[in-house]
């Protein structure tokens, strides 16, 4: 999981580093289901990727500290999806400034953070279940 970046599995879904981040700490939660959009995805599925949503955002606020969140799913191509033919949330933690002129005039974005770093920080913040505490 640490080579692919995997920060959390659940029984439906999983928690992975973006490799191309918006901003540090960028992850998103794939299902294992193969599908194209939400809707084709069954409710035991549907309530995981929410669950794990809410652990990643309780995880990135603790390591992170950041002012606000984006949460998205980009279905299709046209909207944006890299992978069209597989769904999957996005959450990007955002800070106050923290477009700069970088991605306004270059459309190039600096993370200050490597990927190895970042998994290693989230992983450590992942909230504990019940039974691991």
């Amino acid at each position: 999981d640490a080579e692919n970046l995997i920060v959390q599995r659940g029984e439906r879904a999983f928690v992975i580093l973006n490799l191309y981040p918006y901003n540090n700490g960028h992850l998103m939660i794939v299902p294992y289901a193969h599908a194209a959009s939400l809707e084709q995805l069954d409710t035991p599925t549907l309530t995981e990727i929410m669950l794990l949503t809410n652990q990643g955002l309780a995880a990135l606020r603790a390591v992170y500290n950041p002012h606000a969140f984006n949460l998205g799913v980009n279905i299709g191509a046209a909207a944006g999806a890299g992978i069209a033919e597989h769904v999957h949330q996005h959450i990007v933690p955002r800070w106050a400034g923290d477009s700069n002129y970088m991605s306004t005039v270059a459309g190039t974005r600096v993370i200050p953070e490597d990927l190895q770093e970042t998994y290693r920080r989230v992983r450590e913040g992942w909230p504990k279940s019940k039974a691991e505490s």
